[in-house]
């Protein structure tokens, strides 16, 4: 049985994952322009208020992170993923902003 993926993670976490075999899709839900000023490297951007007509879009078989610029539209579409039965997408807590701070400040904050 597979173990339940938390809610969320910290940027240590997706760190990690994102240096194993099975790195998980990040989900940038920010906006286009949010996008222009900085994103991490293999994410996709589906904004938030796009979700449900690109839902179809998010992989069911690999575990999805869901990022924002501090953690909170991405956590809204978190939930709402989860609510409609993808149990593989958590958030990351603090967003891009907490990842430029803790990870790589070579990603400009805004």
């Amino acid at each position: 049985m597979t173990e339940a993926l938390p809610l969320e993670i910290d940027c240590a976490t997706l760190a990690a994952w994102a240096n194993a075999p099975d790195a998980p899709l990040v989900l940038d839900v920010r906006e286009p322009w949010e996008v222009d000023i900085c994103a991490l490297p293999n994410s996709i951007n589906i904004p938030l208020a796009t979700i449900p007509s690109r839902f179809s879009e998010i992989p069911e078989d690999r575990r999805v992170v869901a990022l924002c610029h501090h953690g909170m539209r991405s956590l809204q579409a978190t939930r709402w993923l989860r609510d409609r039965g993808l149990e593989n997408v958590v958030n990351l807590r603090g967003g891009v902003d907490a990842w430029s701070r803790e990870i790589d400040p070579s990603v400009p904050t805004y």
